[in-house]
């Protein structure tokens, strides 16, 4: 397998930038909507699982259009670098594990599964 090219190596990184601000603009909705309707911590952690799907969904979506072969795997590629920035920078916070590591297998499962459906519907 050759390396990938700067070109692409840059795709990747603004695709990835472009998913975490998708993620921002729906997790300000979220807060909104749970300042106004006073959403129980079981809603809450659904719409934010919702807002990791569809962020690591459109970011595999992308890359499988821009590589063309083996979508799939170029959107899973993209939903492992949407948890790993995840992790790497709630452990810059000081919380990588605050839920527990059942939590945290279960968001790098739905990054990745996302990823995956967004390279496959590209």
């Amino acid at each position: 397998m050759k390396p990938l090219s700067l070109n692409k190596s840059m795709f990747f990184a603004k695709t990835l930038l472009f998913s975490y601000l998708l993620t921002g603009i729906l997790l300000f909705a979220l807060s909104f909507v749970l300042y106004k309707l006073r959403l129980s911590n079981t809603q809450i952690q659904t719409g934010i699982y919702l807002i990791y799907v569809l962020s690591c969904t459109l970011s595999g979506f992308l890359a499988g259009k821009r590589m063309k072969t083996r979508r799939f795997l170029w959107g899973m590629l993209m939903g492992a670098l949407y948890f790993l920035v995840l992790f790497l920078v709630s452990s810059l916070a000081g919380k990588p594990m605050e839920s527990g590591f059942s939590h945290l297998l279960l968001v790098f499962f739905i990054c990745l599964a996302g990823g995956t459906a967004g390279g496959m519907l590209s």
